[in-house]
């Protein structure tokens, strides 16, 4: 498993809560900081998730730990007859609803604030659910993939969107240059909140990727997965089913 790295290594509060607290602080910058960091590649990455979920033909869809929204609003063009963004943060939330009212599709996207790992919903609710770059958040990982798994339709799709660790040269370098360095310093000198960008490097390094992660899914019940690394290794698509 992964070692246990928390945003504010000097707080009493739980993780569940320093995470909440972290998001609700850079909500308001996070999306143009986010793009800055990816350098755009997240978009690429969205559009594959959207791909595979359309090909489902979902009715409901479920994004957790959905931020400002983005999975969310990309989703939508699955003409999902549901989808529900669910988030700890209300500040992040706060962002996304405005998005998706300024994009006309309030009436297609219900924003939750909700934990992940105690999903308020009923037994197989959702044809399909997402993460994306929020899988690594959870303070109990096998917890919340089990609460997924509850929540999932039988033969529904569960997609996770996360960053991974390129393992060959010179991208492994390249990568941890980049992540060590040069993200620290961009949230720095853009956020309000030094140390959520630190945190969401380090959290990136030490979570379990590849066959790791997909160990883990089988282990709580998922079937058919598989994992599809993305841009030499930096960021990882992981599908599965119940």
């Amino acid at each position: 498993m992964s070692k246990n790295v928390n945003p504010y290594k000097d707080s009493d509060l739980s993780k569940k809560e320093q995470v909440a607290q972290m998001f609700n602080t850079i909500s308001g910058n996070y999306d143009n900081l986010n793009r800055m960091i990816s350098l755009g590649t997240d978009q690429g990455w969205r559009r594959k998730v959207l791909r595979m979920v359309s090909e489902t033909n979902p009715s409901s869809i479920l994004d957790i730990a959905t931020g400002t929204g983005d999975m969310a609003i990309y989703l939508s063009k699955t003409n999902a007859k549901k989808i529900v963004g669910l988030d700890l943060s209300q500040g992040m939330l706060d962002v996304g609803i405005e998005k998706i009212k300024a994009l006309k599709l309030d009436h297609q996207i219900e924003m939750v604030l909700g934990d992940s790992e105690n999903l308020p919903f009923e037994d197989n609710s959702f044809d399909a659910i997402t993460v994306g770059f929020g899988i690594r958040n959870f303070e109990d990982l096998e917890k919340g993939l089990s609460e997924i798994l509850r929540v999932l339709k039988p033969n529904g799709i569960f997609i996770i969107l996360e960053t991974s660790v390129p393992t060959k040269f010179p991208f492994k370098q390249g990568y941890n240059f980049y992540t060590k360095s040069i993200v620290p310093f961009m949230g720095k000198l853009f956020s309000k909140d030094q140390k959520a960008y630190a945190y969401l490097s380090e959290s990136a390094k030490n979570f379990p990727f590849g066959e790791e992660l997909n160990n883990i899914l089988k282990k709580i019940g998922f079937k058919n997965v598989k994992h599809l690394p993305q841009t030499m290794g930096v960021a990882t698509i992981y599908t599965s089913s119940k």
